[in-house]
């Protein structure tokens, strides 16, 4: 496998966590990202903050989604009023945890079909989608607008 790396950073995210996802908090260098983690009531934990999983779903929906946009370009479908949903799962893999994806995306007014190919060639665009790949299992699904 290839390492990917960008010719040039043109942006950082910097976010510090202590605690853990049992217990924690994360918040951003510049402090609009602040949160409370504590692990989901699914694993045993109290559900009343986030966890990294629903935080992983945030950004790749609205990477993807992003990069929907390049897609529908490039295949002249407007995506602008594109909806993905990232379900993330996680579960015991080995001694260890690991996680799924599934990527659900809507188009109005566009076939399934069409939103199918349109969101194989996000896969390959997107930033988060080239992280995950060969290691996180994805399902692509596309629906009727």
């Amino acid at each position: 496998m290839s390492e990917l790396t960008p010719s040039k950073i043109v942006y950082t995210a910097s976010v510090t966590s202590s605690g853990g996802r049992k217990a924690g908090h994360a918040v951003s260098d510049d402090g609009v990202l602040d949160v409370r983690l504590t692990a989901p009531k699914e694993t045993g934990g109290p559900g009343t903050g986030t966890n990294p999983e629903q935080l992983f779903a945030a950004g790749y929906a609205s990477c993807f989604t992003g990069a929907l946009g390049l897609a529908g370009k490039e295949q002249g479908v407007d995506t602008e009023q594109a909806e993905v949903r990232a379900d993330i799962g996680f579960g015991p893999e080995g001694e260890s945890y690991a996680i799924t994806a599934e990527l659900t995306v809507r188009i109005p007014g566009v076939e399934k079909a069409t939103t199918q190919r349109v969101v194989e060639r996000t896969h390959q665009l997107c930033p988060y989608s080239k992280a995950v790949r060969g290691n996180v299992h994805v399902d692509l699904v596309a629906l009727d607008g």
